[in-house]
């Protein structure tokens, strides 16, 4: 293909895909960083669903791909995923910590860590997002720990999933 129809079709495809994407999906990804004593938690979300999403709840305007206050929109994002997002880990609830969000293509991905996490035995999680948005929604979970990794799937309605070594 050349250069010059990937600069038309590209954008023209990501513009149809936030349009009408036929599916409604986030995908949460857990990682188990040992040598950092951490948890690192990746949350990706479709842009234009989560901006509705929290247009629906805020009076300010929301842009997160062209933010005019990227300090509010970080703390809209945060505030909304740690709404939605509840993580047990070893039978301890956990904080998590933001860090900041990306835009990649149609999708944000938003970052946290939960610090001090030498071991991972156990991990729970309460997860919503974008439930309020579309009673279709699927939530996927990766969980990696070493070299092990684990998927699970959440479909709405359901919010809770475990995962245990």
């Amino acid at each position: 293909m050349t250069s010059m129809v990937k600069i038309v079709i590209q954008p023209l495809v990501a513009m149809w895909m936030l349009l009408f994407h036929p599916f409604y999906v986030s995908v949460i990804e857990i990682q188990h960083n040992e040598s950092a004593a951490t948890a690192e938690i990746s949350v990706r979300i479709f842009t234009e669903d989560l901006e509705q999403t929290l247009r629906k709840q805020s009076n300010t305007p929301i842009d997160l791909v062209y933010p005019k206050n990227k300090t509010l929109m970080d703390k809209q994002v945060s505030t909304y995923i740690r709404q939605k997002l509840h993580l047990t880990i070893n039978g301890k609830p956990c904080e998590l910590q933001y860090i900041g969000y990306e835009i990649q293509k149609e999708s944000i991905w938003c970052y946290f860590e939960i610090p001090n996490i030498t071991q991972l035995k156990t991990l729970e999680a309460d997860c919503n997002l974008l439930y309020e948005f579309v009673n279709v929604q699927t939530n996927i979970f990766h969980v990696k720990k070493g070299k092990l990794e684990t998927s699970k799937k959440l479909d709405y309605p359901a919010s809770h999933v475990n995962f245990t070594w």
